[in-house]
């Protein structure tokens, strides 16, 4: 029986939008950064750069993300920002 609190299938996460927002805020050469990155982890193995490489990827070539992944890159990025903040 579906809640009041249960998304519907196909229905996005109401913070997805407040996600893309956030990201698409940042400046664009900041996100490359951000891409790259990634990129250079995830060679290492590391599994959240792979995620978050792949979904900036997407992103950035206008593919669809889903709200798991935006929100996961979302708040990747915000927390890496954070630590820039608190230096």
């Amino acid at each position: 029986m579906k809640t009041t609190g249960t998304l519907d299938i196909g229905e996005p996460h109401p913070a997805a939008k407040m996600a893309l927002g956030y990201i698409k805020s940042i400046s664009l050469i900041k996100l490359v950064l951000y891409q790259e990155s990634f990129s250079s982890l995830a060679i290492e193995g590391n599994r959240l750069s792979e995620v978050c490489s792949e979904t900036l990827n997407r992103l950035l070539t206008n593919q669809s993300v889903s709200d798991r992944y935006l929100l996961g890159l979302a708040w990747t990025i915000r927390d890496l920002e954070g630590d820039k903040n608190e230096t």
